[in-house]
């Protein structure tokens, strides 16, 4: 049978004038305060559409290697009126297994409530949208990227820890049932740690290890989303350092930004590479293998000169490609 082909709508963008960037950079910072109150409100609420949950490395020790078992610290937020997050285990997350899992991956400087807010919010966004029929089940991967000292150090400091929680992710990704589809949506360094756990995987697998379910040729649907993602621009080329987990997905959404004012710093944070990010620069449909779908959009003409997250969801025609990416056609078994 023919491979499926992924064809979101196109969205048409220019490059904003000096003046231009100065607009929305003042915009931005307005629509960003109003998003923050907005999703901080947002995740106090009752979530009746949408089955979120929290999986979080924050207490978790950095790590150069995917431990023995998913450690981490689960809760789920709560159907009823006023929505409060309540203690679960791994086990409660990973129950259901012909529930289609999304896991949310966030960048950096994001506090532990910030982090559920973004999430709860893209769990309805995926819940409203209408791309899949049925239950969705929102994981947000939390992991320690609250802001210390200065910018530079701090990015530096991040940008280790992203890889070494990517071993925390692959470890909870290693429970996932094969038949299971999944789709990881990750932003900046949240880009990442993703790439990181798929990573671990494939060389867990080659290793002939035991300890997890590998995940090439998983039978179960694998969507990657990478919003702005601040990994380096070759990462998936043909002689790339995560070109291994292309063979574990089915579906790769890029959201760029060529107008980033963050990600033009990238070069400056792996000093050994000094490569531009993949978030401001793209990359080629010839760097992916036939069968695997690829969209991808340049957001500069609307986000303009800012990183965060919210403004991305803030945006209709973004929201549909982030949304769509995840969560269209996630349920349908490979090859139908």
């Amino acid at each position: 049978m023919a491979p499926h082909v992924f064809s979101p709508a196109p969205i048409r963008t220019g490059s904003p004038s000096g003046a231009a960037r100065r607009r929305a950079l003042g915009r931005a910072v307005v629509v960003t305060l109003l998003l923050g109150v907005a999703a901080a409100r947002a995740a106090a609420g009752p979530c009746p559409t949408a089955d979120v949950w929290v999986a979080s490395s924050r207490r978790l020790p950095g790590v150069c290697r995917l431990p023995q078992q998913a450690a981490l610290d689960v809760e789920r937020l709560s159907a009823g009126d006023h929505g409060r997050w309540e203690q679960a285990s791994v086990a409660d997350l990973l129950a259901e297994p012909g529930l289609p899992l999304v896991v949310f991956v966030h960048g950096n400087r994001y506090a532990p409530a910030e982090a559920k807010s973004q999430g709860v919010r893209l769990a309805r966004l995926i819940a409203a949208a209408g791309h899949v029929h049925g239950p969705v089940r929102t994981v947000i991967f939390s992991w320690p990227s609250e802001q210390e000292g200065v910018l530079l150090r701090d990015v530096r400091a991040k940008y280790d820890r992203a890889h070494a929680d990517g071993h925390h992710l692959a470890a909870l990704l290693g429970r996932v049932e094969p038949d299971r589809p999944v789709a990881i949506v990750g932003h900046s360094y949240g880009a990442l740690v993703g790439l990181e756990a798929i990573r671990d995987l494939v060389d867990e697998a080659r290793a002939g290890s035991a300890d997890v379910v590998p995940w090439a040729g998983r039978p179960g649907r694998t969507h990657l989303v990478l919003v702005a993602p601040a990994i380096r621009c070759d990462a998936l080329a043909p002689r790339g350092p995560y070109r291994q987990t292309l063979a574990c997905i089915d579906r790769l959404t890029l959201v760029v930004n060529s107008s980033d004012c963050a990600l033009r710093f990238f070069p400056c944070v792996d000093r050994g590479v000094r490569a531009e990010a993949l978030g401001a620069t793209a990359m080629p449909r010839r760097w992916l293998p036939a069968d695997v779908e690829y969209g991808a959009v340049d957001a500069a003409g609307i986000v303009g000169v800012e990183h965060r997250l919210p403004l991305y969801l803030d945006s209709a025609p973004l929201v549909r490609r982030i949304t769509a990416g995840a969560v269209a056609d996630l349920a349908t078994p490979v090859g139908e």
